[in-house]
């Protein structure tokens, strides 16, 4: 942290080590998309770095990242939403479809990434209250507490919201 915060290449390249990861993990199960999930994961650093100044030691840091990518990912989900009102196009997912020729069983993962997809079309159809809370406990693995106070909402808030992200899950996979 000090040789990131003297400008040192060296310290910002150990903060990124350590936590991009994690932070694409996180930056992917919301987005969805790989090539959007990098470059928010890219965002969600260069805003991190220029703000290193504003970190409080006395907060864990991955927590203070991970509000940063998901204030990044709102910034996303804002912009998809008006490039979707002036253009026509439909997104470019067609690599999704081909075949992996390393998989023995072509028909087996075909379903599996259609499954996959699912779910992950599931879990970004949710509101974002319901979405940060679940994506942190679940996927980061962080606490109650911890994703609390990245929310900056209670711990029985977050308890709250994963229940009815859970429900709201089950009953668009069961439809």
């Amino acid at each position: 942290m000090a040789e990131a915060l003297a400008g040192r290449a060296s310290g910002h390249r150990t903060l990124m080590r350590l936590h991009r990861e994690a932070i694409y993990r996180f930056v992917h199960s919301y987005t969805g998309h790989e090539a959007d999930a990098l470059d928010v994961t890219q965002e969600c650093f260069v805003a991190a770095f220029l703000a290193l100044a504003r970190y409080d030691a006395q907060r864990p840091f991955r927590g203070w990242l991970l509000r940063i990518a998901l204030n990044k990912c709102h910034d996303w989900a804002r912009r998809r939403t008006v490039r979707r009102l002036f253009t026509f196009a439909a997104p470019l997912d067609e690599a999704a479809a081909l075949a992996d020729t390393g998989t023995p069983d072509p028909e087996a993962a075909l379903l599996s990434r259609q499954e996959v997809a699912r779910i992950e079309a599931a879990i970004a159809a949710l509101p974002g209250t319901l979405k940060d809370p679940l994506l942190l406990c679940t996927l980061e693995g962080l606490s109650q507490d911890a994703a609390a106070q990245v929310l900056g909402i209670s711990r029985k808030a977050v308890e709250t919201r994963i229940y009815r992200a859970r429900q709201k899950l089950s009953q668009r996979l069961e439809g």
